[in-house]
């Protein structure tokens, strides 16, 4: 048996972290040797959660979690994947029943140097002004060496020493696709890379990486520890850069001087899902590499890897809609093998695929590449771990809900629509607002797809294995969801700084149905509105309280006494408005604005909350009395009068004569351009204003009529003003104010012919007949009478005899104005058609006379009087 440290020393298996073909080196080595103990770099604290490795519920990826007892915020992980050589090692040692241990820096001094460090960096921040410093010392891995240099990557120096410029694809050409059959020995690999580690180590020495001299002491005690119980017969797995180290032969008493006087912090582990994301560099806590999904396929595919791979991206694509045969994945594979040979590499790797999808499976396109880049290249794994796993009381509480409640967590986001009036996603509703107070941000609330009632909730959830953390660290606060929601609302109500942000907290509090915290916040909530004076803060507040006000019908909750306090905030704003909206420059007129719309919204919303009716229509009649002082008001910028004359259209409180009158003076010649701009973003400005002038001619016109009059020196400074207005509109909108403007103003006798009154001799609006075609409009009349359901038996009976004597000019009708104006008959009476059916859904089969409708129209006519339709003739 080759051993990397010598005849008779213990198996140093130097590997990679998270590498498929080191773990597949790492399994057949340990089944050559068949060492009595196994020795895996980790936390020694983590050592009696092992067991659980073997448990049939544990699912990698996973990871080791460590925080610290007074502070959970303070948190490393050990993330492994089934293609990690640690978990191989772990799992072989246990189905095989050998001990497995850990060897590394025990988390309580991982987690006490991290601590020190942060603070030390953040002495000398303070200490030079906030400037760069030198961060030397005991830092992080990602952290500058004591020499100030970045930390030496060993893969990129020895694929840089091999002459290849992608350290990735070196590394994938000589270990992870290696082939293993037929290899005579399964240490060689193991003692060439020991030999290259050496070479380096002799070289850069630790590498800048000052906190390695640290744990390889400490390995190197407790692999003597191990060597004393077990004799030599030892695997080691570690990474490869530490195997130099270990093979040295130091003393026990040098070790332990490395080791004295760390500094240590009262720790706890746990076993945490993990997934495929967060092993990737560029998904937070990353483990150095980019892809995988990529890695765990290469790992679990015995033969065939790129023949395998390419059917998974062909089923994904299939999956979302793109056409992929079988003859684009035997192109594929062909593609991606040529490509390899061209580049000398043994086996077609990432790139060579990746191109070969890009080319036979996407046509060129990157936009599907970035959807197998996520899907596969990464993936979306998410472990599982057992319930005997220990967990903090507030993670078991939130397990138990999540699994009542069907509420699975899952790395891939999707959303969730309830329906608050089903008791089940009601509960569900509950649980997602609790966490958002305890910051464990699950779920992301989102607006509906149709509904805007607060009967229903629209939800976006995605599980991030950091949340593990953020429930340990709420765990601080209970022992349930709800106990630990109740007070940390409670505390926040407490140091809250801004009125708004206790109306918020209120609001989260009712939706989160936390009745005992509840009346901690109102009473902050009416300490705090009692005290503050600021207009301003006060209309920020109102529309939370308001909003809040709308769920207690949903979740049968008492409202009375939010209602009170948002009834008085009222009062204060509608006392206080008018003097707050004068002297205001653009920016505090804007937001001033925004403020009212928001206050107008929420006086809408007390009408139904506050006690009593009157209470409410004073109210209400007071701000109507506010409005009506604002857009009367000379010292109000343009845009507040503006939008306080739209609030009062909108809400019948003055007529529309009215509004063109404000319009006109506020678009009078005297006012300056940029006024009167101001002027019309606050009236047309937001939703609706556009299709307030579609529908409103005189508006359009005043608004037509300032615009052209604008002069040209002042026409650039209203420009923008004016963009911002209209680009709020959607393009219909804009295309029909265009074509209006573009038609110019009606003429009265187009106007009379529409009504049937005139000769048609006016001018005629260009898209416009010359008057109402009255033949035409009653052969459409019969067909809207069915679809409205308005046809009675003896209304369909009289229908067609009518029409006969209206084209004769004989008949005579009473419901609807005739072109010719002759005559007056009623619309009921005893009349019978031929060709026609009795009862609701009766219809003319025929009409008589020159004047009836086209063919089309009788046709349609007739299909429909085919229809039974409940017809009793």
């Amino acid at each position: 048996m080759t051993r990397t440290a010598g005849p008779g020393g213990p198996l140093l298996l130097g590997v990679r972290h998270h590498g498929p073909g080191s773990a597949r080196a790492v399994r057949a080595a340990l089944e050559a040797a068949r060492p009595r103990a196994v020795l895996v770099e980790g936390p020694p604290e983590g050592d009696p959660l092992l067991p659980l490795a073997a448990d049939e519920r544990m699912r990698p990826p996973v990871a080791l979690l460590a925080h610290a007892v007074d502070d959970p915020g303070q948190a490393t992980f050990w993330p492994l994947a089934a293609f990690s050589p640690e978990w191989v090692a772990i799992r072989w040692a246990l189905a095989h029943d050998v001990p497995v241990r850990f060897i590394d820096l025990p988390a309580a001094n991982s987690l006490a140097l991290a601590r020190a460090a942060e603070q030390r960096a953040a002495g000398e921040e303070e200490t030079a002004g906030g400037g760069d410093t030198d961060r030397g010392g005991e830092e992080g891995p990602s952290a500058a060496g004591s020499s100030g240099r970045a930390p030496v990557d060993p893969v990129r120096v020895l694929a840089r020493t091999a002459g290849h410029d992608d350290p990735e694809r070196w590394w994938e050409d000589v270990v992870e696709h290696r082939i293993q059959d037929g290899d005579p020995d399964p240490m060689a690999p193991f003692a060439a890379l020991a030999e290259a580690m050496t070479a380096l180590r002799e070289v850069y020495g630790d590498g800048d990486h000052p906190r390695d001299t640290v744990r390889e002491a400490h390995m190197r005690i407790q692999l003597r520890k191990a060597r004393k119980e077990f004799g030599d017969d030892i695997a080691v797995v570690c990474g490869a850069w530490h195997v130099p180290a270990l093979a040295t032969r130091t003393t026990l008493a040098a070790d332990r001087a490395v080791l004295k006087g760390l500094p240590k912090v009262r720790t706890e582990l746990t076993w945490v899902p993990w997934s495929h994301r967060r092993l990737a560099r560029n998904s937070g806590y990353g483990a150095g590499i980019d892809s995988p999904g990529w890695y765990g396929h290469l790992f679990d595919a015995a033969d065939r890897p790129i023949e395998r791979w390419m059917t998974k991206v062909a089923g994904l694509l299939r999956d979302e809609g793109r056409f992929v045969s079988s003859a684009h994945v035997i192109e594929a594979v062909r593609l991606a093998e040529s490509l390899a040979a061209v580049r000398g590499r043994p086996l077609a790797g990432l790139s060579e695929t990746t191109d070969a999808v890009r080319a036979v499976m996407c046509d060129g396109s990157d936009v599907p590449l970035a959807l197998v880049r996520d899907r596969l290249v990464v993936g979306e794994s998410l472990g599982e771990v057992p319930d005997t796993a220990p967990a903090v009381p507030l993670q078991r509480d939130l397990t138990r809900q999540q699994r009542s409640l069907r509420l699975k967590p899952e790395a891939q986001e999707r959303e969730l629509e309830l329906d608050l009036r089903r008791n089940t996603d009601a509960a569900r509703s509950r649980l997602l607002h609790r966490l958002r107070i305890l910051a464990v941000d699950w779920g992301e609330l989102t607006t509906g797809r149709a509904s805007t009632g607060t009967f229903r909730e629209s939800w976006r959830l995605r599980w991030e294995p950091e949340l593990y953390v953020r429930v340990a660290e709420a765990g601080t606060w209970g022992t349930t969801v709800l106990s630990a929601a109740t007070a940390k609302a409670g505390s926040r109500a407490a140091s809250a700084a801004s009125l708004a942000d206790i109306t918020a907290l209120a609001e989260h509090c009712l939706l989160a149905e936390l009745p005992d915290a509840l009346p901690v916040v109102m009473r902050a909530l009416a300490d705090r509105a009692a005290l503050d004076a600021d207009v301003g803060r006060l209309a920020d507040a109102l529309p939370a309280l308001a909003r809040t006000l709308r769920y207690g019908d949903v979740r049968s909750t008492d409202t009375g006494a939010l209602g009170e306090v948002a009834a008085g905030l009222a009062e204060r704003v509608c006392v206080g408005l008018p003097a707050a909206c004068t002297g205001l420059d653009a920016d505090g007129a804007a937001e001033m604005r925004r403020r009212m719309d928001g206050v107008h919204t929420a006086i809408g919303l007390l009408g139904g909350a506050v006690a009593a009716r009157s209470e409410a229509d004073g109210l209400r009649g007071r701000w109507t009395a506010v409005l009506h002082r604002l857009a009367a008001r000379d010292t109000v910028a343009g845009i507040i009068r503006g939008r306080a004359a739209r609030l009062l259209l909108d809400e019948g409180r003055i007529a529309e004569d009215d509004a063109a009158r404000l319009m006109g003076l506020a678009l009078s010649p005297g006012t300056p351009s940029a006024e009167a701009a101001a002027w019309i973003e606050g009236f047309v400005g937001g939703a609706g204003g556009g299709m307030l002038l579609v529908h409103d001619a005189r508006l359009l016109g005043l608004v037509d009529a300032w615009i052209t009059g604008v002069p040209a020196d002042s026409f650039a400074d209203v420009l923008p003003l004016l963009r911002r207005t209209f680009s709020a509109y959607e393009a219909g909108v804009l295309r029909t104010l265009g074509e209006l403007v573009r038609r110019g103003p009606a003429a009265g006798g187009a106007a009379a012919d529409a009504t049937g009154a005139g000769t048609g001799a006016g001018v005629v609006t260009p898209g416009f007949g010359p008057g109402l075609d009255a033949a035409r409009a009653e052969a459409v009349e019969p067909v809207l009478r069915l679809l409205l359901g308005t046809t009675t038996g003896a209304t369909a009976e009289a229908e067609p005899e009518a029409r006969a004597e209206a084209d004769t000019g004989t008949g005579t009708t009473a419901d609807t104005a005739t072109p010719t104006g002759t005559g007056t008959t009623a619309d009921t009476g005893p009349g019978a058609g031929t060709g026609t059916r009795t009862g609701p859904a009766a219809v003319p089969a025929a009409r008589p006379g020159g004047g009836g409708p086209d063919d089309r129209s009788r046709t349609v006519e007739e299909s429909l009087a085919e229809q039974p339709l409940g017809a009793t003739g």
